[in-house]
């Protein structure tokens, strides 16, 4: 009993062993599976010293989850037996470890480093008091060591700004701030700001100021500060935009000095006297304030009244002289003259014989009587001589027209008749033909008559057809223009040398040496007369044309001087241009040159040219340039840029230019993006072969200019070829793609186009780079049969990935059964120029009503600025700041925008809604608008 209690009984200490044994293995066989299942083996020992701990090379970084892109945590100890991730205070699974082991070459120690993916779904499933966290853990033979926690989040940026920037209108030098709070996001966003789409460095100008919360702060504005800004957000996620905020910088005017004193207007006694001051120092821009106060100040003034001077009583008379004279005296003291007065008419001194007669003087000596004898024979001899030489060459004269020249005696203007012609004279066109007395030819071009070889060339010209009784009016024995009819004028062309008139300017001939040049000029204006207009302007202006060109002259009234005349020229230059763009620049329009160069206006005249660029700041930086007397072409402006020196003002396919100064000008643009667009006119051209069954087609693409186009119509009618359609627009841009031509739709079993040569295509630099050259392609078809008469197809021109035309032919090759088709939209060959107020649309009397008008400054701001807001011009007034007039600037180029339409009503509307007038211009009677006419035609003689 006793030993069965014994050994059935343990003690507790040995129980306690041997669980604590079975435990053991329990857990070194676990361990000795996971190794297995890890295909690694834990080291038995380690070849460090003892009491090393894992240290950690590389520990876990926050990381931010993008869109779904897992993100991957990374951990490397050294040395370590094992390393596991614990997120979130549990620890990640065995199988979503990756690791990785090495041996440290100078330590010998085992290095193991360990990958996990942390997914956005994970991310999103965890909802605790923080962040989802991450952390390393690493054991050794001694321990375990932890690295620091990652936090993981989920990164994104809202898209609405909690502040977006205003625009502001603030004085020159002035404080500006921007302020702007970025949309929500993880991480937080950086701000960035940008003006007009640039971005701002604040490092490169201290004036600028963006690291106070992210606003943007300028000291002090200046008028470069103007502009568009944008406050720009970014993280790792995305951008975002606000809103455009537009900050304009505007000059309040400012008086400039006094000018000195007048003199006063009354000669005599009480008058008035002024003093006058601009609004130009500085000039108001962008809105500004005009300045307020008087402009112009009168204060009264008295001037002495003049005294005429008066005759003293005369002195008694003096001794008898031996050449039996005496004299006496008197002056001009009672009283003397005064304040300007009349000096004393008569003689200060008289003389007389004092011997009543008896003493007489010798009378002149025998030479000099032969002396004058002698003068006066030779006087006479020479008019016998004169009259002789006069009456011989009338004699000798084989000409149909005889010319009575009186100018040369007068110096003015003198009447010419030109007598019926002869009969069997062969230097007349026509002879035989009898002369119509109802026909009236008028012509005002000048035309060179200096001597009787001169006259020869001219009478044999075909300007003098045989009609009685024309009238030809010279000037200095110089100038010769023919009388001008009431309305229609034809200007003829004359040599590039252009004279100032005036009524005192003498004009000798031209010597036999130059006679030879001035026969080339004339023979090169006959063939190229087309494109060069000439006139003689006055005081009230006028307006020149190319015909067909879309190139104009406007000369405002005033900008010559009273009593003079300049003889004004406007041509386009034919031949290629010598300015040559650089790059990918490109000739927008033709070179126009206006003279003479020499001659400056008093205002500024309008330039008119016309360009092929789709108008967009964003796409084309457009200059203007001019050629300088050395042949090189220097920049005169940027169209965009702010200058008072001259005006520039882009219409959709016209610039109109405000200048002072004659030259020679062209446009040039610079492409600034891709889309920057070329306009080009793309006209189909077809006539006949030398074979009857082949017809040819020609398509060309052309600067969309009409002097383009005409160059390709002068051409096509020395070839013979017929417009076939009307001319569409294509716009080209300059993407570096090229553009295809092709025929397409031809009739199968009427007509037949050589293999392969239906589609031709051109290099992107062979349309861009054309330098005003019109790109010029060429089809032949081939009838089967004479009796087709009848050709239908379609022409295709597209720009790869671009703009794309087609043009539908459908005509006869015929040419009494085809079509016409206009050329030109606007003919204005029939008036090249027109003078004075009939080359204006607005009348004299309602312009000078406006300019006095708005002239004046106006607290309300209704002045000359608005009356340019009205007119679509809010750019670089202070241009017109700087003129006399304003008003009248404006008006100009008013005129020079609407030359063809003369859109009146829009004026007045316009003028209504500035609400300083109310009268409507388009109601003015034709008896106002004629009456100036009259005086301008009285005033000129005509």
């Amino acid at each position: 009993m006793g030993g069965g209690a014994a050994r059935s009984s343990c003690p507790p200490r040995l129980k306690r062993r041997l669980l604590l044994l079975l435990l053991l293995g329990l857990c070194s066989r676990t361990a000795a599976l996971r190794g297995n299942d890890n295909s690694e083996a834990l080291p038995e020992s380690i070849p460090s010293a003892p009491g090393t701990l894992p240290h950690f090379m590389e520990e876990p970084d926050d990381a931010y989850i993008i869109k779904s892109n897992p993100i991957v945590l990374r951990c490397k100890a050294m040395p370590a037996m094992q390393i596991f991730f614990k997120c979130n205070g549990e620890w990640v699974h065995q199988n979503e470890h990756v690791s990785e082991e090495s041996m440290d070459e100078t330590t010998g120690l085992k290095v193991r480093e360990v990958f996990i993916n942390v997914t956005r779904q994970q991310v999103e499933d965890f909802h605790g008091p923080e962040d989802y966290w991450c952390q390393c853990v690493a054991w050794s033979h001694l321990g375990t060591s932890k690295s620091r926690k990652a936090s993981v989040r989920i990164a994104y940026l809202r898209k609405n700004f909690e502040q977006d920037p205003q625009g502001k209108e603030v004085p020159i030098e002035g404080m500006i701030v921007l302020h702007c709070r970025p949309p929500e996001g993880v991480p937080a966003a950086e701000v960035e700001w940008l003006k007009n789409e640039e971005p701002i460095d604040s490092n490169l100008d201290e004036n600028i100021d963006t690291r106070a919360d992210h606003n943007l702060i300028i000291r002090q504005a200046r008028l470069s500060d103007s502009g568009n800004y944008t406050c720009m957000a970014a993280n790792i996620v995305a951008k975002r935009r606000s809103m455009s905020a537009t900050v304009v910088v505007y000059v309040n005017g400012g008086w400039s000095s006094w000018t000195e004193w007048s003199n006063c207007n009354a000669r005599c006694g009480r008058g008035w006297q002024k003093r006058s001051r601009t609004c130009t120092n500085p000039a108001p821009l962008n809105g500004g304030a005009f300045c307020e106060g008087m402009s112009v100040q009168k204060i009264t003034c008295t001037s002495l009244c003049p005294v005429d001077g008066n005759w003293e009583v005369w002195s008694e008379w003096s001794v008898c002289s031996p050449e039996c004279e005496h004299l006496r005296v008197r002056e001009c003291i009672a009283p003397p003259p005064r304040n300007g007065g009349k000096y004393c008419e008569g003689l200060s001194q008289e003389s007389e014989n004092c011997t009543e007669g008896l003493c007489i003087q010798d009378i002149e000596t025998a030479s000099d009587i032969a002396l004058y004898s002698g003068l006066g024979a030779a006087v006479i001899a020479v008019a016998v001589l004169v009259v002789g030489v006069t009456l011989y060459r009338r004699s000798q004269s084989e000409y149909g027209v005889d010319v009575i020249d009186s100018s040369a005696l007068t110096g003015g203007f003198q009447t010419f008749n030109f007598k019926t012609v002869r009969q069997g004279n062969s230097l007349l066109l026509n002879s035989s033909m009898q002369p119509d007395l109802t026909v009236s030819r008028t012509y005002s071009g000048p035309i060179c008559l200096q001597d009787p070889i001169d006259k020869e060339l001219m009478t044999e010209s075909s300007l003098f057809n045989p009609l009685s009784d024309i009238k030809v009016k010279v000037q200095s024995s110089f100038m010769v223009s023919l009388g001008v009819t009431e309305r229609a004028e034809y200007h003829g062309k004359a040599h590039s040398g252009t004279f100032p008139h005036g009524n005192n300017r003498a004009f000798g001939t031209i010597q036999a040496r130059n006679k030879a040049t001035y026969i080339q000029n004339l023979s090169s204006i006959s063939t190229r007369s087309e494109l060069k207009t000439t006139a003689i302007f006055g005081h009230l202006g006028g307006r020149l044309v190319v015909p067909n060109t879309g190139v104009s002259l406007l000369i405002p009234h005033g900008a010559i001087p009273e009593e003079s005349s300049w003889e004004i020229y406007l041509a386009v230059t034919q031949k290629e241009s010598s300015l040559q763009p650089e790059g990918t620049d490109v000739l927008l329009g033709p070179e126009v040159t206006c003279g003479p160069s020499d001659f400056s206006v008093s205002t500024p005249f309008a330039l008119t040219i016309p360009h092929c660029a789709e108008v967009n700041s964003e796409h084309w930086n457009i200059h203007l340039k001019k050629r300088t007397q050395q042949g090189k072409w220097e920049e005169v402006m940027s169209v965009e840029e702010e200058t008072t020196s001259c005006y520039c003002l882009l219409d959709p396919y016209a610039c109109h230019i405000l200048l002072n100064s004659f030259g020679t000008y062209a446009l040039i643009g610079e492409p600034i993006s891709e889309c920057a667009v070329r306009q080009l006119k793309v006209a189909v051209f077809g006539c006949l072969s030398c074979n009857s069954l082949d017809y040819n087609l020609r398509v060309y693409c052309m600067d969309n200019t009409p002097c383009a186009f005409q160059e390709v119509v002068s051409d096509e009618r020395l070839q013979g070829g017929q417009l076939l359609e009307e001319p569409k627009l294509l716009h080209f841009k300059g993407n570096t793609f090229s553009l295809q031509i092709s025929v397409l739709d031809i009739p199968p079993f009427l007509w037949r186009i050589k293999p392969f040569t239906a589609c031709q295509e051109v290099p992107f630099s062979r349309v861009w780079c054309s330098s005003q050259k019109p790109l010029h392609c060429a089809f032949s078809l081939e009838r089967y049969t004479p009796a087709t008469t009848q050709l239908s197809c379609k022409i295709c021109v597209r720009q790869v990935k671009g703009h794309e035309q087609i043009l539908q032919i459908q005509t006869s090759i015929l040419e009494n059964e085809r079509e016409t088709i206009t050329f030109f939209a606007h003919d204005d060959g029939n008036f090249p120029a027109q003078m004075g107020p009939k080359a204006f649309k607005i009348p004299y009397s309602i312009r000078q009503r406006i300019c006095a008008t708005f002239d004046t400054p106006n607290a309300k701001g209704k002045d000359w600025q608005m009356l340019a807001q009205k007119n679509s011009i809010n750019r670089n007034l202070s241009y017109f700041a700087t003129q006399s007039s304003p008003s009248a600037v404006i008006l100009d180029l008013w005129e020079a925008r609407h030359q063809h339409d003369g859109d009146l009503d829009s004026l007045a509307c316009a003028l209504e809604e500035i609400g300083r007038t109310h009268s409507k211009i388009s109601d003015i009677t034709e008896t106002e608008t004629e009456e100036p006419d009259f005086n301008y035609s009285r005033q000129n003689g005509l």
